[in-house]
C-alpha cells in the first residue's frame, strides 16, 4: 500500500533524514520507535506531505504522491492524527469532527462515519455539543483520532498518540486503535512507548539519527536484547 523509497528531508540546511526505505501493506499495523530527535515526526510529516523530501519517493497505492500538497494526499486515503492534538478549543466536539470529512465524498458519508467513530469512542458521542477545549487530555486525543477517521482514510499515520496520558488511557486508546485496524484501516503508528506499540503492531521499523538501522516483526524485535536494552528500558 505504502513504499518509501530512499528519502531524504532536511529543514533548511539540516538534515533530519537520510535515505530511509520502508513499506506498510494493506490492513497491516507497522510502528517506528527510536529516541527523541530520531526523526520520527519527520517521517510522518514527510508521508503526510506537509514536507517534501529532498530525494527519494513515496507511493501510495502505486501512485507517486512524495510531491503532493497535504490536502491531496488526504483526499487518495491517508490521513494524519498530529503530534500534540492540534483542535478548534473554541469549537464543538461534533464540529471537530465534521470538519474532518472537508472533501466531498467524506461529506456525503458524514452520518455514517460519526456513527463509526461514536462506536470507537462512546465518550465523544456523550459529549458532542462540549468545547473541544473543555475536554479532558485523554478526551481530547480521542478526538484527534475521530477527526483523522472522518477522511473514511486507507491509511491512519498516528503520531505520539500516548504523549501526555494517563496509562488508563493510553490503555484505552490503544484498544480503540487496534480495533480501527481489525476494521480494515492500516496504520502507521509513531510512538514513545516502544513497547505498547510493539505489542499490537505487527512489524517494526527502528530508526537511529534520521536512518533506519532495524527492521523486522515486532514479536521478533520484542525478544532482542539490544532493542530492550535501548528502547524498552528492560
Amino acid at each position: 500500500m505504502l513504499r518509501v523509497e530512499g528519502i531524504s528531508t532536511h529543514y533548511g540546511d539540516i538534515q533530519v533524514l537520510w535515505s530511509a526505505s520502508l513499506g506498510v501493506s494493506s490492513r497491516e499495523m507497522v510502528t517506528m520507535v527510536g529516541s527523541n530527535g530520531s526523526g520520527k515526526t519527520t517521517t510522518i510529516n514527510t508521508i503526510a506531505g506537509m514536507l517534501h523530501p529532498t530525494s527519494g519517493t513515496i507511493q501510495f497505492l502505486g501512485q507517486p504522491i512524495h510531491q503532493l500538497p497535504p490536502h491531496m494526499i488526504i483526499e487518495r486515503g491517508i490521513s494524519l492524527i498530529p503530534e500534540g492534538r492540534k483542535l478548534f478549543p473554541e469549537m464543538t466536539v461534533l464540529e471537530n469532527l465534521e470538519l474532518g470529512a472537508y472533501f466531498p465524498k467524506a461529506r456525503k458519508k458524514i452520518p455514517e462515519t460519526l456513527q463509526w467513530v461514536f462506536g470507537l469512542f462512546p465518550r465523544l458521542e456523550e459529549r458532542k455539543v462540549q468545547l473541544a477545549g473543555t475536554l479532558s487530555g485523554g478526551e481530547q486525543q480521542m478526538l484527534t483520532v475521530g477527526r483523522g477517521l472522518m477522511s473514511i482514510p486507507r491509511l491512519l499515520l498516528i503520531d505520539e498518540p500516548s504523549m501526555g496520558l494517563a496509562p488508563m488511557l493510553v490503555a484505552e486508546l490503544f484498544r480503540a486503535i487496534r480495533k480501527i485496524n481489525q476494521e480494515g484501516v492500516t496504520v502507521f503508528l509513531v510512538e514513545q512507548n516502544a513497547k505498547l506499540a510493539m505489542e499490537i503492531s505487527d512489524r517494526t521499523y527502528v530508526l537511529e539519527n534520521g536512518r533506519i538501522v532495524r527492521e523486522g516483526k515486532s514479536g521478533e524485535l520484542l525478544k532482542d536484547d539490544n532493542i530492550r536494552k535501548a528502547y524498552l528500558g528492560l
